[in-house]
């Protein structure tokens, strides 16, 4: 069987990583696999006999640039798609598997018009967040947003990702989703939490089986490891907060550390992993900042070191941030949003109402 992943990245992020491990599994089963991806990002050598790009990386900048003046994410890269599209028509998979469709790399009409004009492959698509279903945003659990199972002609979130600064086309949007997303004879759905099949069940979706698939985590790197992280950074003293994010934002609860920097004392020491580099120029001083890994072992070493790991995500689907923890030993404190109370597995771990910066601190204090 010929399977073909299509995702914004291939092998690094949380769910580049889930298409190289399922593309290995497959693969080792008989079948042959490619993944095409869109977005500018290193592909391990070990997975680049799967990679195909869409694009390059100024066909990217162009879709970007659309979407900030015209809120039409999704709808660009026109001549990247149509050339990729041609070499999907050679391939011929048996088995199309979609992924984050949204990252500026693919336009997703011309893309569905050619899976409609193949009702013999089998389609399945995995939805990591809300985009598929909404005008604009990719999550909508902090603003009152019950139009996405209608209509939807305004969005609060316009200047969030995918950022439009200009003119506002969400009920567009969300019109040429629904024509687009619907009618695909063989389409089967996949959501990574009970939490987001709920709400894909109630949109214009509902017409597709949905399968709750948990994303796993390979506990043969994510297990307690030793390191020297505390010597190196001269913490052997303190207790480590963690908190770890691909990119830290206000919906990951950057600002809801720097709350809780102010209110623990000296012999705590907040650990941030994933910041960029004006971040950590900006932090407090009792928060450690550390860029960005792509590599799962040093990851894993980071979470052995800590005391305690702190998820304060305001918007979250089924983060594997706190899998990874809870397999390294490191007890969870988390917000209850979205599928984050689905993530938890062990008895140190604790749930907290989405905000209660209180609550965290007694949490961590406690133990």
């Amino acid at each position: 069987m010929r399977v073909l992943f299509i995702n914004s990245v291939c092998g690094i992020g949380s769910t580049g990583r889930i298409c190289t491990d399922l593309a290995q599994q497959l693969e080792s089963e008989g079948n042959e696999v490619k993944i095409a991806y869109g977005r500018k990002g290193t592909v391990p050598v070990q997975f680049q006999k799967y990679a195909v790009r869409i694009g390059t990386d100024f066909d990217c900048k162009m879709h970007a640039i659309q979407t900030r003046l015209f809120d039409t994410h999704g709808f660009g890269s026109k001549r990247a798609t149509k050339e990729f599209l041609k070499w999907a028509e050679e391939y011929k998979p048996d088995l199309l598997w979609l992924h984050n469709l949204h990252g500026y790399y693919i336009n997703v009409e011309m893309l569905f018009d050619w899976i409609k004009k193949h009702p013999e492959m089998q389609v399945k698509w995995t939805l990591h967040d809300c985009w598929a279903f909404t005008g604009h945003c990719s999550y909508f659990t902090m603003v009152k947003c019950e139009q996405w199972k209608s209509h939807c002609s305004y969005c609060s979130q316009l200047r969030r990702y995918p950022a439009c600064f200009a003119m506002s086309s969400v009920s567009k949007n969300f019109e040429r989703k629904r024509k687009a997303f619907t009618g695909v004879k063989n389409m089967t759905l996949i959501t990574p939490s009970k939490w987001l099949a709920d709400l894909t069940r109630q949109s214009f979706l509902k017409e597709y089986p949905v399968e709750v698939h948990y994303n796993t985590i390979d506990t043969s790197i994510f297990k307690p490891t030793p390191s020297d992280f505390r010597e190196r950074f001269g913490l052997q003293d303190k207790i480590i907060v963690l908190g770890v994010a691909n990119v830290w934002e206000d919906r990951k609860g950057l600002f809801d550390f720097y709350k809780l920097a102010q209110m623990l004392d000296e012999k705590y020491v907040i650990v941030l992993v994933g910041l960029s580099e004006k971040q950590i120029k900006e932090l407090p001083k009792n928060i450690k900042g550390i860029q960005r890994t792509n590599s799962p072992q040093e990851l894993a070493a980071i979470y052995t070191a800590a005391d305690v790991f702190v998820n304060p995500t305001y918007e979250d689907n089924y983060p594997t941030v706190n899998l990874e923890a809870q397999a390294c030993g490191t007890p969870v404190i988390t917000y209850d949003t979205g599928g984050c109370r689905e993530t938890i597995h062990t008895d140190s771990a604790k749930v907290v109402e989405a905000g209660n910066v209180e609550g965290l601190y007694k949490e961590i204090t406690i133990r």
